[in-house]
């Protein structure tokens, strides 16, 4: 972590802490209203976590923020995770530079091409991707391992199995707590699953383009 980064991230901390300590002391507890069990089985406020029946606005501030500030950390990490996490070291990556040839261990086996098997970079794309204003600097081929495809099928399973309990929660108690918990949970695998596939079979393409500015 850069030590501006750092610095940032302690004055903001010492902005936010005292000002959401004062904001958590909201107001007291309302009385909860139940249902009758003899006249529906739905359960709305049965939970794993005992939370307060009453939340004022200023808590709920808190809670937003604290929400969106994961929010960033989870893109954050996924980003990071797509675009290092998996790809090949830069020892070991087969990487197309400008020149149209490849950096890495593998140069003395590419000297035997042909001129026109590495006037594109070796690489099939797309003829929009190279103009007179912009051009390819880097590309990392997709690792396309299997382990991508075994995180992408856990993904799926897990994702179907939220859906199941989620409907399953509505048909039955429809517990309120529980009914989040099955939704983000399904939301974050099928995120997840599109952050796998991206990283293991979706190239990275690095262009340089001219700019007016």
């Amino acid at each position: 972590m850069r030590r501006e980064t750092l610095v940032v991230g302690v004055l903001v901390a010492l902005v936010l802490l005292p000002m959401w300590y004062v904001a958590l002391h909201g107001e007291p507890a309302s009385e909860e209203i139940t249902i009758d069990p003899s006249v529906s089985d739905v359960r709305p406020l049965d939970g794993p976590v005992d939370t307060p029946s009453k939340l004022s606005p200023s808590q709920v501030g808190v809670i937003v923020w604290v929400a969106l500030f994961g929010l960033y950390g989870a893109l954050v990490g996924a980003h990071r995770f797509m675009n290092s996490a998996v790809r090949q070291s830069d020892a070991d990556a087969e990487v197309v530079v400008s020149d149209g040839g490849y950096s890495g261990d593998r140069d003395a086996e590419r000297d035997s091409e042909s001129a026109d098997e590495r006037a594109d970079g070796g690489v099939r794309r797309p003829s929009w991707l190279s103009t007179e204003e912009r051009w390819l600097v880097e590309y990392h081929d997709a690792t396309g391992s299997n382990e991508g495809i075994v995180v992408m099928a856990a993904l799926t399973i897990l994702s179907i199995v939220f859906s199941a309990l989620f409907t399953g929660e509505y048909l039955t108690l429809a517990r309120t707590q529980y009914f989040g918990l099955y939704a983000a949970g399904l939301f974050l695998s099928l995120a997840a699953l599109t952050v796998a596939y991206y990283a293991w079979f979706m190239p990275h393409v690095k262009v340089a383009e001219k700019r007016g500015h």
